[in-house]
């Protein structure tokens, strides 16, 4: 198989950045530096870094935290608060996608390096759910705008769905996700977030998991993510 696919199936690190290991000369097979499009098997000896990595798993770790503000999306380990060293998993596991600093709630982790790129990929339109506070009273415009679309980062943001909860409360459904994007659209409209919340990721849904808490992914949640996806989940 090409060794970017081989990569990120030991669980090291996706696709993508599989490639950027290759391309800086990082990857070695059987002692021969990898190029893009190098083959490799199990079996072989495949190192990054000098540092040998396995070949292919049985299965892949799939986790859904719950995560609590404070904890910053990264792998990198001299970032404090990382949420890599927050969840302390035996296995190599990266996050799908990122959930700002001050932000709480759903994401997900794996060490399936073909996942991330599938759930995060823009045209594939998969929802995520959060649950905003905002600083003062929602009005019927504020709704109106928010749903059609808001101008941030050079752009419009796309039509979404969004109700009121409470006088200060909304729900909000994206089907993308631009850096801090709900906290920006807010701001654009003259509110800012008090509190925000991501209660659902496709059909991965947060429910009543306690912060700071991660679990397995259940078979049936495997199962349909998988089948979204066009993906099989081992």
């Amino acid at each position: 198989m090409r060794i970017n696919k081989f990569i990120s199936e030991t669980g090291f690190c996706s696709r993508r950045e599989a490639d950027k290991l290759i391309e800086s000369g990082k990857v070695t097979i059987n002692g021969v530096t990898a190029v893009l499009g190098s083959q490799a098997e199990p079996g072989d000896d495949v190192r990054v870094s000098g540092r040998s990595i396995e070949g292919k798993r049985s299965g892949h770790v799939y986790i859904a935290l719950n995560k609590p503000v404070g904890i910053t999306s990264t792998t990198e380990h001299h970032v404090k608060g990382n949420i890599i060293d927050f969840i302390g998993h035996e296995e190599r596991i990266f996050p799908i996608g990122r959930l700002d600093k001050d932000s709480e709630g759903l994401i997900l982790l794996t060490s399936d390096g073909d996942i991330v790129n599938k759930i995060l990929r823009a045209e594939g339109k998969h929802e995520k759910e959060y649950i905003v506070t905002v600083d003062r009273p929602i009005t019927p415009s504020f709704l109106k705008a928010m749903s059609e679309g808001v101008k941030i980062l050079g752009g419009m943001t796309l039509p979404c769905k969004v109700n009121r909860i409470t006088d200060r409360v909304f729900r909000i459904i994206l089907t993308e996700g631009k850096n801090r994007q709900i906290r920006r659209m807010c701001s654009a409209l003259g509110y800012e977030v008090r509190k925000l919340q991501r209660i659902r990721i496709m059909n991965i849904h947060l429910g009543n998991q306690r912060v700071g808490t991660w679990r397995e992914l259940t078979e049936p949640e495997k199962k349909e993510l998988g089948e979204a996806l066009n993906y099989k989940l081992i």
